[in-house]
């Protein structure tokens, strides 16, 4: 299980010192430690339609929600509705199979406040003889800690050749638990007949904002240079799209471009593994970043797209692109970037993947630090304790032309207004002010 362990160090993207923006503009995944570990537990069958195709459905839901009110229950509806598209976001075409390498992925349901929901997933296939059909266990939580659940899933995925019956008490163990703090462990008591109670530990790494990521997924697979290009159009928040076969991939490596934000987070549309019948968002005129299967590039090509970024991460290269990529970025800065990622690349004594994770964020949490980190010494605060962010003067103290030219750029993005929308009320008024 650990190839599984690794596919599934995937990620959500990285709101955990976020700024609150309007309604439907960002995610707001928390990472309060204390609530629900999960809202739902569902499994995802596929079951054969009249004309002989698969048509994925919910067989199963814990915990039942029969007390909802009626807005609560539309919602609910809603949510329940899309789940099964991105349990099997590709398509219809399956058939019984005797052998099938679990895999996990994950996807992201954005509420109609922005609020968003996060679906683990672990595709497998139930124990049994002859031919079967993969079924997909889905969690459902607004926590954004994909190494946690996973391990999660890895109990699932256990019980599950033993029986149906042997998931659900432990999921209601957890459902009991209280979420921990960040370096904190839960231990989850379970009892599995024939070999008895076993407790489990769930621990959360000590780094929040890198719980949910695995830099190492993008490192494998594109070149610094390419990640570099990437960054820049995520920055100016451009159209992206990513196209891989395995969702695992597809979704792995959009969570780790998302995270390279940090501390901003992408606040437009954000869909790790685009369904087959919602291949047309590719044609948006606003920005977006989606992971493609393979099997749809020919489909992706024939749509009206606007210009846009198209990575193919099986070769590692990129398809489509604007064309200034390589100019975005102020050329000192980037080369810094490339030396820093690069050491990593060639670094042997990098083993384990929070370094690698910590290494990375820091070379890009450097870049933000180094181009807008003055940005508090340039909100004016009134008597009453509210602030107002002084751009014109934030970008003339900026002494680079290279760098005032990119951050005049940044400056305009949806991210980075949300970011100062949060910093302009988050001081406190001092008393006898």
């Amino acid at each position: 299980a650990t190839e599984g362990k690794e596919e599934a160090s995937a990620a959500e993207n990285n709101p955990s010192r976020v700024p609150q923006g309007k309604p439907g503009e960002r995610s707001s995944i928390l990472y309060s430690a204390g609530q629900f570990f999960f809202e739902y537990l569902v499994v995802v069958s596929l079951k054969k339609m009249s004309d002989g195709r698969y048509e994925p459905k919910i067989t199963y839901q814990f915990p039942k929600r029969e007390n909802l009110l009626k807005g609560q229950k539309e919602e609910e509806e809603r949510l329940l509705q899309a789940i099964p598209l991105f349990c099997f976001p590709d398509g219809n075409n399956w058939a019984p199979v005797t052998e099938f390498t679990s895999e996990t992925f994950s996807f992201v349901l954005t509420n109609v406040d922005g609020s968003r929901k996060i679906g683990y997933c672990r595709r497998l296939l139930p124990s049994g003889r002859g031919v079967r059909l993969p079924e997909v266990f889905c969690i459902i939580s607004c926590l954004g800690c994909f190494g946690l659940f996973s391990k999660i899933l890895d109990e699932v995925e256990k019980r599950r050749q033993i029986s149906m019956a042997v998931i659900y008490p432990f999921m209601q163990g957890l459902r009991e638990s209280p979420f921990p703090a960040p370096g904190k462990t839960v231990t989850i008591k379970s009892f599995i007949p024939e070999s008895g109670t076993e407790l489990i530990e769930l621990t959360r790494p000590v780094d929040a904002h890198l719980e949910h990521v695995e830099f190492q997924a993008l490192l494998q697979r594109l070149s610094p240079h390419l990640i570099l290009h990437i960054f820049a159009s995520a920055v100016l928040e451009r159209r992206l799209i990513f196209l891989a076969e395995e969702l695992s991939v597809l979704s792995q490596c959009i969570h780790a471009v998302a995270a390279l934000l940090y501390p901003f987070t992408w606040a437009h549309t954000y869909i790790p593994v685009v369904p087959e019948c919602l291949l047309d968002t590719v044609c948006c005129p606003t920005p977006f970043m989606v992971g493609i299967q393979m099997r749809h590039l020919e489909q992706v090509l024939d749509q009206p797209m606007e210009e846009a970024l198209m990575v193919d991460l099986c070769k590692g290269k990129i398809l489509r692109a604007v064309g200034d990529e390589e100019e975005i970025l102020p050329i000192k800065l980037q080369n810094e970037m490339l030396t820093s990622l690069n050491r990593h690349n060639n670094n042997n004594n990098v083993h384990t993947s929070e370094q690698v994770n910590a290494l990375v964020s820091e070379a890009f949490v450097q870049f933000f630090v180094r181009m807008v980190g003055h940005y508090a010494s340039h909100i004016k605060w009134s008597k009453n304790g509210s602030g107002t962010f002084q751009e014109r003067a934030f970008c003339k103290a900026i002494a680079s032309k290279t760098n005032r030219k990119f951050v005049k750029k940044f400056v305009k993005t949806n991210m980075f207004s949300l970011f100062i929308e949060e910093a302009e009320k988050s001081r406190i008024p001092q008393e006898g002010k």
